[in-house]
C-alpha cells in the first residue's frame, strides 16, 4: 500500500526535504528551520513567491534547481485532481480546437493559460487504462481502487509522453510565429529577426513540454504517493548521472562544471601540500631534545621534507559510451595541471596515441574534444572496439620514459577487453615502475568480471575503483591526487 501524500505545510516542507536529500542534496537542519520561517514570512497565497523563498534558503547552487523545481511541484502542487471543463462538465475533448488555443497562449507568452492547456492535455490525452463509463463502472479509477476527481475521470496513470506525442506542439512553430508577425507593429522582413523569434518560441514550447510533464507527474504522484514519484521519477543532477548512460545534455552541463570543480579540488591539494611540507615529528631528535627540559618535549622538532610537485599520466580509453567519462576526467586534469610538475595525456582503443597537445590546444572547445582525438590521434586500427592488451601493451613498449618513480598513473577505462588478451604483464611492468596506478571504472563494481570484462583480474595488479558520476570522480581526484 502506498503512503498517503503529506497533508499539513509543516508534513509537506519535511517530507520535500527528505527527497532533495535522497537526489543528493545537502540539507541541515538549520537550513530547514530557514525554509519554515520563510514559509511563514511569505504566506501561501503566492505559489511561485513560496517556491523562490524555497529554493533560496534550501539550494547552494543554481544547478540543483532541475531537481528542485519539480520535487516542489510535488509536495506543493498546482492543483489538485483533474481540471475542470473551461466550458462545463462534461464537454467533448477537441484536440484541435486545444491546440489552436496552444498556439495562442504560446504567441501571447501567457504563462497562466500555458499551465492550464497542460492540465487540460494531460486529462484529455494522457490518460490510460481504466476510463469511466467503459465497463459500466462509472468510472471507478485504476487497479488500485482510487479515483480521480473531474475532468475526464479516472485512469490507471497518465503519460506526458502519450500527451506530446498526440498533442505535438512542437508543429506549432510556423503558426505561433505567423501570429506574432501579424500581431506586429513592423512587418518587414528580416531572417535575423525570425530567428530571434522562432529560437523564443521553441523555448516556449520546451517550457510547455515542461509544464506536462510536471501536470503527469503531479496526477501520477496523487495516486501512488510524491515520495515514490520524488525517488524514482525525478531526474538527479549531472554530477549524479552515470557516465555511461548520460546523454548530451548532461555531459554538456558536466563540461561547464570543470573550471569550477577545478578551483575547489586545487584549493583542497593546496592545503594537503602545505600540511605535507611541515613534516611529520621526528621522534628520535625530539626525545634527545627533551633531555634539556627534564624528558618533557617541550619543542618537537620536525623532519622536514621538500616536497617536489609530482608528476601525472593519464590512460584513457576514449571508445564508445566510455568516452563521455574519460573526455570530462582529461578536461578536469587538464584544468589542474598547475599542481604538477608535469602531465601526460594518452588515449587509446586499439592502439595508444598521446594526446596531451589536443587537450591544451581545445580548452575553449572542451565539447569538441573526443572528435579531435579521434581524428587527430592514430587511437584506433582495423576495428573500432576496445583492446586493453594491446593498448596497454603498446604504452609499456613505446613509451617506457614517461613513466618514472614519481609518476602517478591513472587509467580510464570499463576494462572490457571484446574478448582479447588483457595482457596483465604490461599493466604489471606499468606498475613496477610507476609511484602508483590507480585504476578508474565507469562500471558498477557488480558487473566487473562480466562478459568480457576482467576488471576482476586488473584490479589484482592496481588499486581499481568504481568511478560513476561526477561526484564520485571529484571525490576520488580529491583523495587520490598526490601532493
Amino acid at each position: 500500500m502506498n503512503a498517503p501524500s503529506p497533508t499539513g505545510v509543516p508534513e509537506r516542507l519535511t517530507a520535500l526535504v527528505q527527497a532533495l536529500r535522497s537526489h543528493g542534496i545537502r540539507i541541515g537542519t538549520g537550513e530547514t528551520v530557514d525554509a519554515g520561517q520563510a514559509i511563514e514570512a511569505l504566506g501561501l497565497s503566492d505559489r511561485e513567491r513560496v517556491r523562490e523563498g524555497l529554493a533560496a534558503a534550501l539550494l547552494h547552487s543554481e544547478g540543483q534547481r532541475p531537481v528542485f523545481d519539480p520535487v516542489f511541484d510535488l509536495y506543493f502542487p498546482r492543483g489538485v485532481g483533474a481540471p475542470d471543463a473551461p466550458d462545463g462538465a462534461g464537454r467533448e475533448f477537441d484536440r484541435d480546437e486545444l491546440r489552436d488555443r496552444l498556439a495562442a497562449a504560446l504567441a501571447a507568452n501567457d504563462r497562466a493559460l500555458l499551465a492550464q492547456l497542460a492540465a487540460e492535455a494531460v486529462d484529455g490525452m494522457g490518460g490510460y487504462g481504466t476510463r469511466p463509463g467503459a465497463d459500466g463502472s462509472g468510472g471507478s479509477g485504476g487497479s488500485d481502487g482510487s479515483g480521480d476527481s473531474g475532468g475526464s475521470g479516472g485512469s490507471d496513470g497518465w503519460s506526458s509522453h502519450q500527451t506530446l506525442q498526440r498533442l505535438r506542439p512542437e508543429t506549432l512553430l510556423a503558426r505561433v510565429l505567423a501570429a506574432i508577425r501579424a500581431g506586429s507593429a513592423d512587418s518587414a522582413d528580416s531572417g535575423f529577426t525570425d530567428r530571434i523569434e522562432a529560437d523564443e518560441i521553441r523555448r516556449r514550447i520546451e517550457d510547455f513540454r515542461t509544464l506536462v510533464g510536471g501536470e503527469a507527474r503531479r496526477r501520477v504522484a496523487e495516486r501512488r504517493g510524491a515520495d515514490q514519484i520524488a525517488r524514482r521519477a525525478i531526474a538527479p543532477t549531472a554530477d549524479r548521472v552515470d557516465f555511461l548512460i548520460a546523454g548530451r545534455a548532461q555531459l554538456d552541463e558536466l563540461r561547464r562544471t570543470v573550471q569550477p570543480l577545478a578551483r575547489k579540488l586545487a584549493t583542497r591539494l593546496a592545503a594537503r601540500r602545505r600540511r605535507a611540507a611541515r613534516g611529520r615529528i621526528d621522534l628520535r631528535r625530539t626525545l634527545r631534545g627533551s633531555l634539556s627540559t627534564g624528558g618533557v618535549p617541550m619543542r618537537p622538532v620536525l623532519r622536514r621534507r621538500r616536497p617536489a610537485r609530482p608528476e601525472l599520466v593519464l590512460l584513457c580509453d576514449v571508445s564508445g559510451s566510455v568516452a563521455g567519462f574519460a573526455n570530462f576526467t582529461m578536461l578536469l586534469v587538464q584544468a589542474l595541471h598547475d599542481q604538477f610538475s608535469k602531465v601526460r595525456v594518452f588515449a587509446f582503443v586499439n592502439r595508444v596515441d598521446e594526446v596531451t597537445d589536443l587537450i591544451a590546444r581545445g580548452s575553449a572547445d572542451p565539447e569538441g574534444l573526443s572528435g579531435r582525438i579521434i581524428s587527430a590521434a592514430a587511437v584506433t586500427r582495423y576495428h573500432g572496439g576496445s583492446d586493453y592488451g594491446t593498448s596497454l601493451g603498446e604504452f609499456a613498449e613505446c613509451h617506457p620514459r614517461v613513466i618514472t618513480p614519481r609518476s602517478t598513473v591513472f587509467i580510464l577505462g570499463d576494462a572490457r577487453t571484446n574478448m582479447s588478451d588483457p595482457n596483465v604483464h604490461a599493466l604489471r611492468d606499468i606498475a613496477s615502475r610507476a609511484r602508483r596506478v590507480y585504476w578508474l571504472n565507469p562500471e558498477r563494481r557488480a558487473l566487473w568480471q562480466t562478459g568480457d570484462s576482467v576488471a576482476g583480474t586488473y584490479a589484482e595488479l592496481v588499486e581499481m575503483y568504481e568511478c560513476r558520476n561526477a561526484r564520485q570522480l571529484s571525490a576520488l581526484i580529491g583523495r587520490l591526487l598526490p601532493v
